[in-house]
């Protein structure tokens, strides 16, 4: 990776030896070794970090991803269509988007729409790059609060993790948060507030509130071959300059060098098994229509908190007629979401409210640890992000009436707000609830025939609350920036970014589908890394504690690789 090269230049050069290679064809595949010392299944952010962990290693890595490559060429951000094509080309809702690598998601009988993008890099390509940790209290929510359940591990455990993604990432962000202990300086100053950071820090000092600048996993200044944020306020819709963290450039270049192997537009249908139970690799749909297997001694699966329960229950067998891993009955059980609410402030100060990035601006945690005297148990994480250009922040993700967002209406919002208002976000901490669970529809499939997921879920009387008491001390902040109206949301309809806990971890194989280290309880050679693992979901975003815990997993895997149980990869059943 030459160091004088432009990120342009040398991003098209990687881009046209791929192609060359034909790693990047849908309908190309690149040479694939029989068996495989390990197959991972997903390409986003926590398959990314245990392929270039393992190739790096010397392991001959396969990794099957149903989406493609998506080059920064078709990001709209730096075109002037950008808020018109959000509506639907880059809309965050597969259902919506609709591309021929998603896969449809059933949610009459759910209280959220998911959000995700299929793809090498995954999410992280659509991702806001806010990059938070999760805080201790959230590891042992059992001992302190009396809910749910402790995770296997503290955070002094992940500490370690979490500092080394900071570093692969590029994070930008300041040290010495008092809301968590004291650890290593992100590897980047962190971001300008703006003038949207300024005037909610205002309020919260007035109210003698905690805040901080956002941490963002947003190149503040050049690292390596990503240049410093143009500030387009596109994230949502991915990052045209690079300067974001996405994993196909923070990760893939990295892994393809090592000698790992990736084939794209390749759509699971089932992970196989050997006589003896064992993962012994998978069956394929490519995008010719042909199915294909490719054989591995190891399976890692990290499709996220929708695709990893929704291919273990379609991996039937005579020896796991209920699904693969699932004699706790748990696959699919406990989905959380982040049911999250929103305060908009309107103010008369011009506030370039248009400017990105699109991520945290500040952040507080005032009201995050557990007070029963709220009469609720858990909190949640505020974030102050721009509104955006005319459409809004929130036009990508829909759900208002025609006649608020159109016609007059839309002239005189357009007039009122443009530039002068911002959003106090609450990311609401969801308790895990078996009922509320991913299942297969009997009757939605994707494009090739495959049964799709069905979401049900409901949102908790403990969740209402929370957001009623957040929602009005964020209006409460807003008001004593100097806010001059304010207007409430509190459950976005299209809120769903993070799918976590279908396959939850624990010590208790009655009571968990995997052990602390990702591996499968009923199969010793499987392992999941992705969101679906998480016991309790916090009230942060996750991408940083799913790629930390990623990272912990394989090199726990990597270490122990002598003492590991591998499928003969001979016969399936």
């Amino acid at each position: 990776m030459p160091p004088s090269s432009t990120w342009g230049n040398w991003r098209g050069a990687w881009r046209r030896d791929l192609e060359a290679q034909g790693i990047m064809t849908i309908n190309q595949s690149v040479d694939l070794p029989d068996v495989a010392d390990v197959l991972v299944i997903g390409a986003g952010a926590s398959g990314s970090v245990a392929v270039k962990a393992l190739a790096e290693s010397g392991f001959s890595v396969v990794c099957l991803e149903q989406g493609d490559w998506t080059p920064p060429s078709v990001f709209a951000g730096d075109k002037p269509e950008w808020e018109l094509v959000r509506q639907k080309q880059w809309h965050p809702n597969p259902n919506v988007r609709g591309n021929p690598s998603d896969y449809p998601v059933e949610t009459s009988e759910s209280d959220v729409n998911p959000l995700m993008y299929a793809g090498v890099g995954g999410s992280t390509l659509l991702y806001a790059a806010h990059w938070c940790r999760f805080l201790p209290s959230d590891f042992r929510v059992k001992t302190l609060d009396g809910i749910a359940d402790d995770w296997p591990f503290t955070y002094e455990e992940l500490q370690p993790f979490y500092e080394r993604m900071d570093r692969d990432m590029g994070v930008a962000g300041l040290a010495d948060n008092p809301a968590y202990p004291p650890g290593e300086a992100y590897p980047l100053p962190p971001l300008p507030i703006g003038k949207i950071g300024r005037k909610a820090a205002e309020g919260m000092d007035k109210l003698g509130w905690h805040w901080w600048p956002g941490a963002n996993s947003i190149a503040s200044r050049q690292f390596g071959h990503r240049p410093a944020c143009l500030r387009y306020g596109a994230c949502l819709t991915g990052c045209p300059a690079g300067a974001k963290a996405s994993t196909d450039i923070t990760h893939w270049p990295a892994a393809l060098e090592a000698g790992a192997r990736l084939v794209t537009g390749a759509r699971v249908r089932e992970v196989t098994v050997d006589a003896q139970g064992r993962a012994s690799g998978a069956v394929y749909i490519d995008r010719n229509g042909s199915e294909r297997q490719q054989k591995a001694s190891v399976v890692i699966l990290a499709a996220n908190g929708i695709g990893t329960p929704r291919l273990l229950q379609m991996s039937t067998s005579n020896l796991f007629p209920d699904g693969l891993a699932n004699s706790s009955g748990l696959v699919g059980r406990n989905l959380m979401m982040h049911p999250y609410g929103a305060v908009v402030g309107v103010y008369e100060d011009p506030l370039e409210s248009w400017l990105g990035p699109a991520g945290q601006s500040i952040e507080s945690m005032q009201f995050y640890e557990t007070d029963t005297s709220r009469g609720f148990v858990r909190g949640a994480k505020w974030n102050v992000m721009p509104s955006g250009g005319p459409l809004g922040l929130r036009a990508g993700y829909g759900g208002r009436p025609v006649d608020e967002s159109w016609g007059l209406n839309f002239h005189r919002n357009v007039k009122a707000n443009l530039g002068r208002s911002f959003e106090w976000g609450i990311i609401a901490e969801d308790l895990p609830d078996e009922s509320n669970r991913v299942v297969l529809d009997p009757e939605l499939t994707d494009s090739d025939g495959l049964p799709a997921p069905k979401l049900l879920y409901t949102s908790s009387e403990n969740t209402s609350r929370l957001i009623d008491f957040h929602v009005e001390r964020a209006r409460e902040a807003h008001e004593a920036a100097g806010a001059i109206r304010t207007s409430t949301t509190k459950l976005m309809r299209d809120c769903g970014w993070h799918l976590l806990g279908t396959a939850r971890m624990g010590n208790d194989p009655a009571t968990s589908v995997i052990d602390q280290w990702g591996r499968s309880h009923d199969v010793p050679n499987l392992y999941i890394i992705d969101g679906s693992t998480f016991v309790t979901s916090s009230g942060v975003n996750p991408t940083a504690t799913i790629m930390a815990i990623a990272l912990r997993s394989v090199e726990h895997l990597i270490a122990n690789r002598r003492d590991q149980v591998v499928s003969a990869t001979t016969t399936t059943v």
